[in-house]
């Protein structure tokens, strides 16, 4: 009984000090004004600082170790070094799905999911696309589309449809033909 009695006393110890710990380290951010400095009033509209500053401030520092300075910004396949993939693939593929609304853009994971959308022309079936960007190198095997398709039944229910392989592929194909335009258009302004 008494052995209890000490395992609870230190286990009530432990997690006192681990609190007071995590007190002492909120304490210590209480002076930070930390959204005023990373947001700062410029006209009208609000800027983050590292949009405006040139150099970049990381939480280590402006002399920290940073991955672009030793591969360069424009690393092997190239193509825009603020994503983390290829950027012409990128534009190309938002360009291609425009007119449907977006769910979840994410490009430094290359993935693009779009909502469901009802082609004005047939209002009883939708239509929902997810992009894949695999890597940075302008190739026809770095882009997969997947395509789903309901079809409404007639007491306003939505079923699942089938769709054609063919449908997902003329998709990368007219992907992969924007995404060359605007790699010649931006070869063709470099000049």
């Amino acid at each position: 009984m008494i052995s209890l009695g000490r395992s609870l006393g230190r286990a009530r110890m432990a997690g006192l000090a681990v609190a007071g710990v995590c007190a002492a380290v909120l304490a210590g951010c209480s002076g930070l004004d930390i959204e005023q400095d990373y947001i700062e009033k410029q006209g009208e509209k609000d800027t983050p600082r590292y949009a405006r500053d040139g150099a970049q401030d990381t939480v280590f520092g402006a002399d920290s170790f940073n991955f672009l300075d030793v591969f360069g910004s424009s690393a092997k396949g190239g193509g825009g070094g603020g994503i983390g993939v290829n950027s012409f693939l990128w534009r190309a593929s938002l360009d291609t799905v425009s007119f449907m609304p977006l769910t979840s853009a994410d490009p430094f994971g290359g993935v693009i999911i779009t909502d469901w959308y009802s082609p004005p022309e047939a209002p009883g079936e939708r239509f929902k696309m997810n992009i894949y960007i695999l890597g940075r190198q302008l190739r026809a095997d770095g882009l997969r589309v997947a395509v789903f398709r309901e079809a409404q039944t007639p007491d306003g229910n939505w079923i699942t449809a089938s769709v054609t392989s063919k449908t997902s592929i003329k998709l990368e194909n007219q992907i992969l033909t924007r995404a060359r335009q605007l790699r010649v258009a931006a070869a063709t302004a470099r000049r």
